[in-house]
């Protein structure tokens, strides 16, 4: 399994940990909820939906509404596929969820893996925020060893790119910084607002307990030259 797969998955058990839903609605959650999956399509999600329910981890159910029992042979359609995490597939979301290894700290799972930090504990927070933390510090390092050496041989423009996307960096490290204060203190739990504004704005969501956005919220990773 791919990583971007695995991160797909991994979002999908998360959004329906929380209730049932149609291929269509899964997928709205998942561009408008957490942005990082915009560019995902339905034949994207579907392979996702059917391989979780091949794994026990899924299972799908006609529509349960007396609407949806009708609407569809009035209309000559199949009756919409609802979705539901299995005890199973609970059971894997949450062991996915307790895991901290250095994948935690990629930017497309770290962005998946916050949206989710509501229902996470305060430890597994901690350390993925933590390793998150020192992964970018690495990244500033050594773009700032590269500026430092090719700056004679770049132009203003490039020049500026690189320092944006520094600049991008330590806005998110310091971003980090709080809110590993915020853990710290016992706060973490304490704020609510729902989801990732979308995953900030559409990046960053407000639901799943995550902060409230800033007037600067952190960068998309996407704004670092380097990667």
């Amino acid at each position: 399994m791919s990583r971007r797969s695995g991160i797909l998955e991994f979002a999908v058990l998360g959004l329906l940990r929380e209730s049932p839903m149609h291929g269509y609605e899964l997928r709205k959650r998942l561009n408008t909820s957490l942005g990082v999956f915009r560019a995902f399509s339905y034949g994207t999600l579907y392979p996702c939906l059917k391989t979780l329910v091949a794994n026990g981890w899924l299972i799908e159910e006609t529509g349960s509404t007396s609407e949806d029992a009708l609407a569809a042979p009035l209309a000559g359609r199949r009756a919409k596929i609802v979705y539901r995490l299995t005890a199973e597939g609970k059971e894997h979301f949450e062991d996915l969820l307790s895991q901290t290894g250095p994948d935690a700290y990629e930017d497309e799972h770290f962005a998946a893996r916050f949206a989710f930090f509501g229902q996470t504990s305060r430890d597994v927070r901690m350390r993925v925020l933590e390793g998150r933390r020192s992964r970018l510090e690495e990244r500033l390092e050594k773009m700032r060893a590269s500026l430092a050496r090719t700056r004679e041989r770049l132009d203003d423009y490039t020049l500026e790119l690189q320092r944006h996307g520094m600049e991008s960096v330590e806005r998110e490290v310091r971003w980090l910084n709080e809110l590993i204060e915020s853990e710290r203190a016992g706060r973490g739990q304490q704020r609510s607002a729902p989801q990732s504004s979308a995953q900030q704005d559409s990046t960053s969501g407000e639901s799943a307990g995550l902060p409230r956005r800033r007037e600067n919220p952190p960068p998309d990773p996407s704004d670092d030259p380097t990667k």
